[in-house]
């Protein structure tokens, strides 16, 4: 049986955010170059929309991590599972996530990025769900905060599924309660023990 999914956020509401952050971004880093660095899987669907809509030359690179622990329980302490393919030293770093939950392994992640001396590091996300944060993280580009829902679409997904879904959708409870516990890993699942997108 098909799951039942209910709009949270509209594709028009997504769009128009995504085209607002675009513009912020743009005009925080004229004249500059800016380089992406999306956190796989869920945050690719994000990056690519939002690279569109900035005016200034962008590069793009692409990080896949997970963190120690099991399901339900994770340190924070990042295991890179895909490194970048290109430096970040002297550039203009911005880290793309489609989603903020403990905040536990960007926590650890960030500092870890800075020790490759780039010029300026900024974290921007899509979604950010402050009831469930357990560490603080500076979001310095945000597109909404959340209720504490279990949410797909836009690269989130429930059990790889619906991460094509162009609007942010909210999984019927019954279908929620069959999925694995949230761990610190965006899609709402494992994220930790997939090594897929977590924050």
């Amino acid at each position: 049986m098909a799951d039942k999914i209910n709009v949270l956020i509209p594709e028009e509401t997504v769009d128009a955010k995504i085209k607002e952050i675009g513009e912020q971004i743009s005009k925080d880093y004229a004249g500059k170059e800016v380089h992406l660095i999306c956190i796989l899987k869920g945050g690719v669907f994000f990056a690519c929309e939002l690279a569109k809509r900035i005016t200034v030359p962008v590069s793009l690179d692409f990080m896949q991590v997970s963190s120690y622990g099991n399901a339900t329980e994770s340190s924070g302490i990042v295991r890179i599972k895909k490194d970048l393919d290109d430096t970040m030293e002297n550039k203009e770093v911005i880290i793309v996530e489609d989603i903020i939950d403990s905040g536990r392994t960007l926590h650890y992640l960030i500092p870890v990025l800075k020790q490759r001396n780039p010029a300026s590091i900024r974290l921007c996300a899509l979604l950010n769900k402050p009831d469930r944060r357990e560490v603080e993280v500076q979001i310095d580009y945000l597109g909404f905060d959340i209720p504490d829902e279990f949410v797909v679409g836009y690269g989130l997904d429930y059990a790889q599924k619906y991460r094509n879904l162009p609007f942010i959708g909210v999984v019927e409870p019954d279908a929620a309660e069959d999925a694995p516990e949230e761990a610190e890993g965006a899609e709402n699942v494992t994220g930790e023990e997939k090594g897929e997108n977590v924050e």
